[in-house]
């Protein structure tokens, strides 16, 4: 998982996104090793855990690059709104 130093430099909500990403993926990995070890490698539902195991992960990527894309854009606008608002006039 994530140390110290970059959920600091991440922020909260960034830093949890990345957390979770990680243990979808984790999960994703582990059942499907338990899946694999039951059926079998190569046969059918191995492949097929394979790929579902892929779409997830994706998918889990995907949201955790929105989230740290909503995040960034977010602290951007909320800088420059902050620095206009509060612009001390000379």
């Amino acid at each position: 998982m994530t140390n110290n130093n970059n959920e600091r430099n991440d922020g909260l909500i960034k830093g949890i996104s990345k957390e979770a990403n990680e243990f979808v993926h984790h999960t994703v990995d582990t059942s499907g090793k338990i899946v694999k070890s039951i059926s079998g490698e190569g046969g059918l539902v191995g492949k097929t855990v394979d790929s579902s195991g892929k779409i997830v992960k994706k998918i889990s990527d995907t949201g955790n690059n929105v989230i740290g894309n909503t995040v960034d854009t977010s602290s951007k606008v909320f800088k420059n709104v902050s620095e206009k608002a509060f612009k001390k006039k000379k």
